[in-house]
This record gives structure tokens, sequence and C-alpha cells, in this order.
């Protein structure tokens, strides 16, 4: 649900009826730090900061970012110092608060449980945002787009408030890769007058799209695994890529065939729930999982659309309004991500998607969530986007080709919200929208003549019969 599309409002909406609400964790550290240079309207990340285990560390982030009454609109948000493998501190201080403030919002209210999605690409990030979420109580961990072996001992370890280990991927000067073990300790961000008790364990689901995926983080993962999200390639966000040889149809998408169809009666044998995901947002979607024995579905895109989905209420209606006219598209671009796994996108005038909208942008890389760590050609650690300027990434090693039709998946997500960083050149950054293929089914949820609906709604045309 990209950054912040699935938020609180939107999860806790969801959870207070019965259902399963999940935050994106994706780039809340931006997030959170662009809500508080907005105002903090409504005062909510404020208030959630009240019950922060850490007093001193939210003071920090509160002195860093807030802005009573907001910034100005022609000033740019302030940047903030990237994740790197040496652990620096300010980012994982806001990391950590961010991920508290989602879960703890999200949960504010009732007492139904509340999980949050992490992209496994995006791996410096990941052990100072889990330890903000178990903060903060979230119930269930779902991460995709990678093979997640080590969140299982991560989540066991960061519970007791023990230091924890996660493999980062170093790419080679020489075009070999090596493994690089980053570590998270909690002790040197427990404060000295907080003993904080040992927190729960969440649940752990992560998304797969093939029954092989699901054996082998049975077999290697490091702590248990309770259950998974099957995803086909018809879901929003990213996918994965088509087994074997790779081919691809006139318009440039990648072509999946039968051996990208998940077994499902694989996933019965496994004995673990299970959930289906991609293009099952309906009520026969609903029926047909339950008939292969899932437990229920991930929605995704119906949500995004949603009145309490965090995505802008303009780009929002443009889109449905595509869709009842009949006129909604989604590509499956095979160059957009930096991670080089398909990603999902949705034509819409003035984004990302519009080539020449994209041709224009000027590069930058001023977030950095997706830079791959490699090694460079003295020994030491750099860092690249192919996403970034073309002359920086390419003196860095990286390949020229690379770079052709990479987009900032960075900028444009945190856009797609309402908070757009604003360039030198006085215009704001594009978003780039993701949906899944059930964009254009989406006028199921529209009462007759009406471009809203909620979270409710969503829930109960799921459920009807």
């Amino acid at each position: 649900m990209g950054a912040s599309v699935s938020n609180w409002r939107l999860a806790q909406a969801v959870s207070r009826i019965g259902q399963l609400g999940v935050v994106s964790g994706t780039a809340l550290d931006g997030v959170v730090a662009r809500r508080l240079q907005d105002g903090d309207l409504g005062g909510h990340v404020r208030r959630a900061l009240e019950h922060f285990p850490f007093p001193r560390m939210a003071q920090h982030v509160l002195d860093a970012y807030f802005i009573p009454g907001g910034k100005s609109k022609d000033t740019p948000y302030r940047k903030f110092n990237m994740h790197s493998l040496e652990g620096r501190r300010e980012p994982l201080e806001l990391c950590i608060v961010g991920n508290f403030v989602e879960v703890f919002l999200a949960r504010e209210g009732h007492s139904n449980p509340v999980g949050i999605n992490y992209l496994e690409k995006l791996q410096l990030p990941h052990l100072a945002s889990i330890y903000g979420a178990l903060l903060a109580g979230v119930a269930v961990v779902v991460m995709g787009a990678g093979i997640p072996l080590a969140v299982p001992g991560v989540l066991a370890a960061l519970s007791r408030h023990e230091a924890a280990v996660y493999p980062i991927y170093i790419a080679g000067a020489d075009g070999k890769g090596e493994t690089f073990n980053l570590v998270f300790d909690p002790a040197h961000f427990i404060e000295d007058d907080v003993l904080p008790g040992v927190l729960a364990r969440p649940d752990f689901l992560p998304i797969v799209s093939s029954e092989a995926l699901a054996s082998i983080l049975l077999r290697k993962a490091n702590g248990p695994i309770d259950g998974f999200i099957v995803e086909g390639n018809l879901a929003g966000g990213h996918n994965a890529p088509p087994r074997g040889k790779a081919t691809w149809n006139e318009a440039g998408e990648p072509i999946y065939g039968v051996r990208d169809v998940a077994n499902l009666a694989a996933f019965r044998d496994m004995g673990l729930p299970f959930w289906l995901a991609g293009s099952i947002g309906s009520p026969e979607g609903m029926r047909r999982a339950l008939a292969e024995g899932a437990c229920g579905v991930q929605v995704g895109t119906a949500f995004a659309l949603c009145e309490e989905s965090g995505l802008m209420p303009e780009v929002r209606r443009e889109l449905i309004q595509q869709a009842l006219a009949g006129e909604a598209r989604v590509v499956t671009d095979a160059l957009a991500s930096p991670t080089g796994f398909p990603f999902k996108v949705a034509e819409l005038a003035g984004s990302l998607s519009d080539d020449a909208v994209y041709q224009k942008r000027q590069r930058v890389c001023d977030l950095g969530l997706l830079r791959q760590p490699y090694r460079r050609a003295d020994g030491k650690i750099g860092y690249r986007c192919p996403a970034e300027p073309v002359a920086a990434y390419v003196a860095k090693g990286g390949r020229l080709e690379d770079t052709v039709g990479r987009k900032c998946l960075c900028n444009a997500l945190i856009a797609n919200v309402g908070m757009p960083q604003r360039l030198p050149d006085g215009t704001d950054e594009p978003c780039l929208i993701t949906m899944g293929d059930d964009l254009a089914g989406v006028g199921r949820f529209c009462a007759s003549g009406q471009t809203d609906f909620s979270a409710a709604d969503v829930v109960r045309v799921l459920l009807e019969g």
C-alpha cells in the first residue's frame, strides 16, 4: 500500500470492524517527519509521542521536525540523514519513533489487532522499524518483495529488547556480492530510567508467490513462520518476476505463465493458515479463497481508494471515475522500480506514468530508501540507486542500461499522500500511483452515482453471501 496509503486511519477503521487492519511500514520515518513539519494537524503525532516509552528520543524528534502551524508551501521539507551500514543514530531514532506512532494510532480506541507490512528490499531500516512497531504492540508483521529468512529471529530478539542481526546484501565491484550483518541493539536506545518489559512477539506472515518460496522459508528461516500471504501477479505494488526465461508483450510488460500460478494444494498440505491476494477483492474472490482452504483474502486496491485511505482525494476520485467509465488502465512496468521487481502502475495524467512527466523530472536521490550498498574498487562501502542521477550511478560502477526507465519510488510514493518535496525550480515531486488489476472492478463498492466509499463499505461488500 505504498507509503502511508494504508495509514493509521485506514488500518484503524478496518480493525475496528473486526478485520485485520495493516499499516504500511514503508518510509514511516519520512512520513512522520513531514507530518510534523506540516504542523501535525489534529495533534495526532504528538499525542502518540506522549505514550512513547523513551521521552528524550521523542523530544529529539519533535525538536528537529515539529513546526507549529506548519511550514510554508514554498519551503522544502527538511532533509534527514539517510540510513547506512554504520547505523547513524538520527535516522534510527526517527525510524523507531515513526513506526511506533503509526501503530499506536492505528490501535488507539479499540482492542483488536493491527499489523504492519514491510518490503524486504528496504533492508537498512528494518531493525529499527520493527522495534518501533513492537514497542507500540503490533500484532502481525507482513513482509514481501524478497526472502525474509531472518525476520523470525529478529522478532524474537527485539521482543526481549536484545540485539538483533539482519543480513544486508552488498554488491561487489567485481560483480560478486557479499553479506554484511547489520546489528541493532535496543540497549543503545533504551533510556536509563526506563525498564520496558518483554514485548509480545507478533505473528509473522511472509508474502510469497509460490509454494517453492514458502518451502524455502519453512526450511531455512531462523524461527517460526505463522502463515503465508499467497500473492499473484495481478496484485498492486511489486510483483514477483515470472519464473523461467523472461518474455515481454508488445507493451513491454512481463508475461506470466502457468508456472507462476501458486499450487494451493501444497499450501493446504503445509498445515499453516494462508490468505490469497491479487485481484481477489470481491465477494466471488472471497468465496473462491475460502473454497481453496484459505482463511480469507488480503485486499489492497479497494482499500487504497476508500475515504480513509491516505491517497490524495483528488487522485483517488479520478481513479474511481476512470474505473466507473471503463477507462482505468494498470500496467506492469518491468523497469519502474529500482529493485528490479516488476511494479504495477496506474496510468494517470500528470503522474510519472506519463512519459513526458518522467522525462522532465530532474533526477535526485535525497531519501535513499532503495539505495543498494556496494563494495567500491578501493574496498570501501558506497551506496547507489539506478533511479539517482545517471552520471552519478555510472560513476559508482552501475550499468547505464540499469538506469533506463527507473523511477524514484521514494519521492513519488510520499507525493501520493500529499507530502511532495518542493523542488528548486518551484515545482513539486510528481506522484506515481500503484494499483492492482482489481482497479477496473472498484465500482462494486460505490453506491449509485457516488465516487466515495468507506472501509466499512469494502468489508460489507466482500462479506456479502
